[in-house]
């Protein structure tokens, strides 16, 4: 098959390219566009690593084509919050050791980011269920279920 020419905005950046129509987005954004913050853990949608927000929404990366984005606006990881200033969800997950090895770390920080603007003052339950598509080998969850709260007292408290 042919190659397809997509344009899609990354990070508020548009994006031009030639793909192959069975190219997923995770490796658009890692091999294209050189954003290696998108994870592949399962390659089947299970594990939540490569998690990438597409027109808003909380998307499997490995699961899209990349041809599917075309128009779409996509953030990855390092389209949120910036090395000299932490969004306040990675503020959260630095400061109450939501992560360990790091390697779902990406896929948690954009699914929280998204489910925190839908579910502003969530409970423990809907934050368990929230984060049940995001898979981590190492840190017991305690970490994440503390900074999910964090952030979200921390949004609570900046506009309420």
């Amino acid at each position: 098959m042919a190659d397809v020419e997509v344009e899609i905005r990354v990070n508020g950046q548009p994006r031009r390219a030639s793909v192959e129509p069975r190219r997923t987005l995770a490796d658009f954004l890692r091999e294209q566009c050189g954003l290696t913050g998108t994870h592949l853990g399962c390659e089947h949608g299970v594990c939540g690593a490569c998690t990438v927000l597409v027109d808003g929404d909380a998307v499997r990366s490995c699961l899209v084509f990349a041809v599917q984005a075309e128009g779409a606006e996509v953030t990855t990881i390092e389209g949120i919050g910036a090395p000299d200033e932490l969004s306040p969800v990675q503020a959260a997950f630095r400061d109450h050791h939501g992560l360990q090895c790091g390697f779902c770390t990406p896929g948690f920080v954009v699914s929280v980011t998204a489910f925190l603007r839908d579910h502003p003052n969530p409970t423990d339950d809907e934050i368990r269920d929230g984060l049940s598509g995001n898979l981590c080998r190492c840190t017991g969850y305690q970490g994440i279920l503390a900074a999910v709260r964090a952030a979200a007292a921390g949004a609570q408290a900046t506009t309420g």
